[in-house]
Order: structure tokens, then sequence, then C-alpha cells
């Protein structure tokens, strides 16, 4: 089906199979129709689209259920919507891929389970978010009317290109991105997620997942384009394969805010100024990298909560008000770059177990660990 403007607007309990749905790129592929109390369960089997997928509770909508498999959006520019949630000093963009409840009232629902998703190509990232699901929540990142919840997100290829202009302070995207007001009992990430633009995040959690399962490289190419953000409630993470981050401030793991009970990675690779491979502001539980953190850069800027702010390219740094409870490094902690530490816990934070296989300073003036914290001596397995 091919259109010049809006596409295929759902109204209640409609399925799409087997169809390909193409408008503008900036255009909604697929939309519904916000006048219907009760939307009931919209299906989409094997749908692909050029445009963006836009279904959200909003209007006179009370209640909707998505059920999405095999669903690619192709292309799409998101980059023009004006509504934008807005946290933790930042806006996000929507993504190619939005499910939103946008009312007021806790009592709306809005459901869905979604398997093999895909966003972009290679040749064609979405100009915006990839996956972006939220609930209704104020300016802090509070949800304080109607959730989201799914119990399940599975995707395949995600590549994004938000095209946010470099240095920008308060506006991001994600690649798969759990926003406020959004549970998600289990995460999936079967194929690639790739991101190209500055602030574009690659997975982000603004919401609450119990578990979170990365099966397929995380990467992206951006300044300030981070690996993996948490602010909210994080269960179980793991990244059973790289994340590889290449941009000045692009970080390989944040904990900001929130909680986390476990992290789990195969390794951390970051290359540029600012690019911290593994940073923990919060108290957490056990944090376990198979192989290696390594940074490559010196000092330089980096987003953080809506400020461009300066940071060096520490490999490990576990920051004032984290408590972790386990740290275990299996390969090498490594720094490329002058002044650097590679491996720090700073005052006012603790590591109450850790284990380094090693600990590598390569630069003019960089050091190896410093602990001016709470860490346990003789940590080192080599």
């Amino acid at each position: 089906m091919q259109f010049l403007a809006k596409g295929v607007r759902l109204t209640k309990d409609n399925t799409l199979r087997d169809i390909t749905i193409s408008t503008t790129d900036y255009e909604v592929a697929v939309y519904n129709d916000f006048s219907v109390d009760d939307a009931g369960t919209m299906v989409l089997d094997h749908v692909t689209t050029v445009g963006q997928i836009y279904l959200a509770a909003d209007g006179e909508v009370k209640s909707i259920r998505v059920e999405a498999n095999d669903v690619h959006v192709k292309q799409a520019d998101v980059s023009g919507r004006v509504d934008q949630p807005h946290g933790y000093g930042v806006d996000v963009l929507q993504g190619g891929l939005t499910l939103w409840n946008r009312q007021k009232d806790s009592a709306v629902t809005f459901t869905a389970t979604l398997t093999g998703i895909s966003i972009g190509t290679e040749e064609t990232p979405v100009r915006g978010s990839g996956v972006f699901v939220a609930g209704y929540a104020d300016r802090e990142g509070r949800l304080i009317g109607g959730a989201f919840t799914a119990d399940l997100i599975e995707t395949k290829a995600v590549f994004t290109d938000g095209g946010i202009a470099q240095g920008t302070p308060d506006k991001i995207t994600g690649g798969v991105f759990v926003l406020s007001g959004a549970k998600v009992d289990r995460v999936e990430n079967n194929g690639p997620t790739t991101t190209y633009g500055a602030n574009d995040m690659v997975l982000d959690l603004w919401g609450v997942t119990p578990e979170w399962v990365a099966t397929a490289p995380v990467t992206s190419y951006g300044p300030s384009a981070i690996g993996f953000v948490n602010f909210d409630a994080m269960g179980h993470l793991k990244i059973l394969a790289p994340i590889v981050t290449n941009g000045a401030g692009a970080r390989g793991f944040n904990v900001y805010d929130g909680s986390m009970e476990s992290a789990e990675f195969d390794s951390i690779t970051t290359t540029g100024d600012g690019t911290i491979g593994v940073q923990v502001s919060r108290p957490m539980g056990t944090i376990h990298v198979h192989s290696d953190v390594a940074t490559t850069g010196g000092e330089g800027t980096s987003l953080v909560k809506g400020a461009q702010m300066t940071l060096k390219a520490i490999g490990v740094s576990i920051k004032p008000g984290a408590d972790v409870e386990s740290l275990r490094i299996d390969g090498t902690v490594r720094t490329r770059g002058d002044d650097l530490v590679s491996f720090e816990v700073l005052e006012d934070a603790r590591v109450r177990d850790l284990t380094l296989g090693g600990v590598v300073a390569e630069g003019e003036g960089s050091t190896g660990i410093v602990v001016d914290g709470d860490a346990p001596n003789g940590t080192l397995t080599e």
C-alpha cells in the first residue's frame, strides 16, 4: 500500500498481516483513532513500513493492546515531532515504533507484546529513536498517570541516527528506549543495536525492567552516545556481546540514578575523549565483565543530565554515592591516553568485593589504580 500522506488508521480490534505500507518518511504509516474509547487489540504481523508506527492511548482512548510480530520500520524521520517526553534535563525524540500512554488517568491501560521488531537499515537508519515505549510522566521522569506495560519486547536489528547537532545539551534519542512510566518484564535484543548520531543512546532505561538481555553487539558512532544508561529500576542486565562506542563522550555503561540488581557484560570498549568505560553513581548489586574494559582517549566533553561536562576517559569510575556489592572484571582494565586513571574508587564510594584480572595505564602521567573510597585490597588475579 502506497500513500503520500498519513497511512493506515486503526480503530478497534484491527489486524495488519503480511503487508507493506509506505508513505513519506516523515509521515505516520500506521496510527490509531483517538476517538475510540476501547481500541481492543491491535495485531501487527509481518508488517513493513516506510514511515512511523505511532500507537497511543490519547484523546478518548482508555484501553489499548498491541501485539506485534516481525515488524520492520524500514525508514522513518520523526525528528520533527513536537511531542517529546522530558526527564533528567533532556527531551527525547520519538521512535520509528512509538507506543505511548499519554493519559493522565492512571486507570487507562496500554499493554503490549512485541517480538521480532526491526528498525531502520544500515543504509537508512531511522531519524529519531528506534523502539520508544512510555507512560504518562512528569518532567522529573516520574509516572503520574497511565502506564505502559509489556511482558516482552524483543528486537532484531536496530539502526538509528537522531540527527541531533553535536554539543546539544537537552535532546537525546535511544535505539531501544524504555522511558518513564513504562514497565517491561523482559527486553531482548537479539540483533545488533547501532546508533550513528550525537546523543543517540544505544540502550536506555528510564522505566522499570526486571530483565534485559542483549545477545548481539551494542554499538554507537556518535559523540555522547552511551552504550547502556540506567536511570530507574533495572533488575538483571546481561549484555552478552561487546559494547563498542566511537565518539567523544560516548561512555560504555552508566548507572546514573535508580537501582540495578546485577549487570553482566562480554566486554566494553570506548574510543574518544571523555569516554568512561564503566561509571557507577548509585548503590547496586553485582557487575561482572567477562573480558576487558578498554578506553582510548583523554579529556573531553560528554552529556550528563542535560549539561555538557568535562570528563576523562577513565576505565572504571566508581563515584560518590555508589555502593557496589561485587565488581569482577575477568580481563584487563586498560586506558590509552595521558593523565588518566584506569580504575578509581572515589571518596564516599564503596566496592564491597573486588576482583580485577589486570590494570594497565598506557599514557604519559597515567595511573593504574586510585582508591580514595572503600575497596578491598589484594584484588588482582594476576
